[in-house]
């Protein structure tokens, strides 16, 4: 069975949790798109872990975790995270991760660019809101065939493999030393900073025996009924395509292009989860409409209530009311069959609740998200309902809920048109429910 977990709305939603958790029963998990821009946050008996590379199925000893072909990988970043994941008692070895040979590396110099580009933007106040991870730059690179992949590594003596490289730098010192005026590199030469033989060759040394053709082995797992989880980063909104452009992220994150990313192109999801939260987020620039129906007091608290802080970046997260015009939107996007609720606790002191129904613009009403529509125009449109005004994390039906927060929970899926599966009320492991027919 092939099930992608997906955002419907701006990331940051709980996809990590949802994974953990659905990863005890798998056998498979992989992450299909992203890099290191990613910050899923799942919490176990060993305490909380923050994974950037590392698909969420990691602290599960019996699931093969897999970096796909549509990802970009930092290996500094990659070794790193695995360290730290192996210094708190989690045994990873290439039974337990492998490393697709199609996925792209994102090279240091990515990094280099993404942090000019966006100290050059600042200074003009269009900043992206970028990780300054070059996730922007690995990606760019990759379509314009001046980067490497995982598989190269293996092959580092390759005359063929050192000419691009060559080439390479000879392309990069044009846009760096050209419009930065950074020190040109050579090859070799101050190069080295970033990438030599002797840098690459560790790498390959490191993560030879992970590196491998993935894709035809999730393919042939599937015919053997395995069980495979496809981990997107982000959410529906931050899209290349169909997020709100130009601040999004630089790589799909629909459940469409999980089979893609993930070597697999000739198979189908059997089932889309997709993750909202019980309340609006963002990380980064760009509209967001949510964040302008209640007061800065609320944002606050909702924020210090809910640990609202981005996990690959530490800053602090936009926050707003529940946005159901953005979330069908998502939801169409995603065309998620199951749907995960997350964090419905954090709402638990409000004496009202409010929700998005619409949006007001200087031509009208809309009910209908569009990421082109002038966002930055738009005024939400509010409905609230009461709150429950207590501690439900020890809830594990949805009859064990207080009479408003089924009714908060009833009043979003009315408006979704969708049904809710799963329920967390708490940020503990076991600190969830289910409703109707999950996986």
């Amino acid at each position: 069975m092939l099930t992608s977990v997906t955002g419907i709305n701006w990331g940051d939603e709980g996809k990590g949790r949802v994974i953990d958790l659905l990863a005890e029963n798998a056998d498979i998990v992989v992450r299909y798109q992203g890099g290191n821009n990613a910050g899923h946050t799942v919490v176990t008996n060993q305490g909380k872990f923050v994974l950037n590379l590392l698909p969420s199925g990691i602290l599960h000893s019996n699931v093969i975790c897999i970096l796909g072909d549509g990802m970009v990988v930092d290996l500094e970043h990659l070794a790193n995270e695995i360290k730290q994941i192996e210094d708190r008692g989690i045994q990873i070895n290439p039974k337990h991760l492998k490393l697709s040979k199609k996925a792209t590396i994102s090279m240091p110099w990515h990094r280099v660019q993404d942090e000019l580009e966006e100290n050059r933007l600042e200074r003009t106040g269009s900043a992206f809101g970028s990780t300054r991870r070059g996730i922007a730059y690995a990606y760019s690179d990759k379509y314009r065939k001046k980067t490497l992949r995982l598989g190269d590594l293996l092959h580092l003596d390759d005359t063929a493999v050192q000419a691009r490289l060559t080439t390479i730098l000879e392309s990069k010192n044009l846009e760096l030393a050209g419009c930065y005026h950074q020190e040109p590199m050579s090859y070799p030469g101050n190069a080295s900073c970033y990438w030599t033989p002797s840098k690459g060759l560790r790498c390959s040394e490191r993560f030879s025996k992970y590196i491998c053709d993935t894709g035809t082995f999730i393919d042939k797992a599937l015919s053997c009924g395995k069980k495979v989880i496809l981990e997107a980063q982000l959410g529906a909104l931050r899209d290349i395509d169909y997020g709100i452009f130009p601040y999004t992220s630089s790589s799909s994150t629909i459940s469409a292009y999980g089979p893609i990313g993930a070597g697999i192109p000739g198979r189908h999801a059997d089932h889309v989860v997709g993750v909202l939260k019980a309340y609006s987020t963002c990380v980064g620039a760009g509209p967001f409409v949510a964040e302008n129906a209640v007061s800065e007091k609320w944002q606050q608290d909702l924020r210090e209530a809910g640990g609202e802080f981005g996990a690959a970046t530490g800053r602090p997260r936009r926050v707003g009311p529940f946005d159901a015009v953005a979330s069908r939107y998502g939801l169409r996007c995603q065309h998620a069959d199951k749907i995960a609720l997350t964090k419905l606790d954090v709402l638990s002191s409000m004496k009202e609740i409010p929700i998005i129904t619409g949006y007001n613009d200087p031509n009208g009403s809309l009910v209908e998200f569009d990421p082109t529509d002038n966002l930055d125009s738009c005024t939400p449109v509010i409905y609230k309902v009461p709150g429950w005004e207590e501690d439900i994390s020890h809830c594990r039906t949805f009859d064990e809920l207080p009479a408003n927060a089924k009714n908060y929970i009833k009043t979003i899926e009315d408006m979704l048109h969708a049904e809710i599966n799963f329920i967390s009320v708490g940020a503990k492991r076991d600190e969830y429910l289910l409703k109707g027919e999950w996986l």
